[in-house]
């Protein structure tokens, strides 16, 4: 299953129209999407989003014990918000501990169940993230966890780029292949062509909505 362009984009925006609409189970300081959907390709095999996420600090966490009990899922209010749980409790969803798992719950809100779409959630910004996986991709010899980094920020602490969309839609990007840009990072010529051959094979066994979470 592939995305139409067109249609690609308008998941992008009616994503990014969530975002600003709130209230999501964390707060959110950046979209980014990246990959195929960046490079201009139609049909996008799979839209790739990337969402910079803060970690939920200080919240109302008083009646955690109402949700775990009525929805079986720990922790709501001290890692997603209370105000969001009481909105939307048919997104709750646990991570393998049963502790609301805030990645898996914007994944849940904002994407569907078939629809062939990635979501990468972290607390740090796109750009520190593609380093920080890099590094520890080359030290674990895992490039399947690599970040492409042809990424294109679209929104930033509360403004859309109206320039970037438009410059998607209109497919005025210039960016380099994924070999090409790993090289770019720092990786041997050799190295860079490997990694991109393990991630574009990964990202090809993936079927349907998936989600992807960590913490920097």
């Amino acid at each position: 299953m592939s995305l139409e362009r067109d249609a690609a984009l308008d998941r992008v925006e009616a994503i990014l129209d969530a975002v600003e609409s709130g209230p999501l189970p964390v707060p959110v300081r950046e979209v980014w999407v990246y990959g195929d959907v960046a490079l201009g390709l139609d049909p996008v095999d799979r839209l790739d989003v990337y969402l910079t996420k803060d970690i939920l600090l200080g919240g109302d966490a008083s009646r955690a014990d109402e949700f775990e009990a009525e929805y079986g899922v720990k922790g709501v209010g001290q890692t997603v918000r209370t105000e969001w749980a009481d909105e939307y409790p048919e997104y709750l969803r646990a991570n393998a501990n049963g502790h609301a798992a805030p990645e898996k719950c914007l994944a849940a809100h904002l994407l569907e169940d078939d629809e062939p779409v990635h979501l990468e959630v972290c607390n740090a910004s796109f750009e520190d993230n593609v380093t920080q996986r890099l590094a520890g991709a080359k030290r674990r010899e895992d490039w399947t966890t690599l970040l492409d980094p042809r990424g294109v920020c679209l929104w930033a602490e509360g403004q859309r780029s109206e320039e970037a969309m438009r410059k998607l839609r209109e497919s005025e990007l210039a960016l380099p292949t994924l070999s090409r840009a790993l090289g770019m990072l720092g990786l041997e010529e050799e190295q860079a062509q490997e990694a991109a051959k393990e991630l574009h094979a990964w990202r090809d066994q993936q079927e349907g909505a998936t989600v992807r979470g960590d913490v920097v």
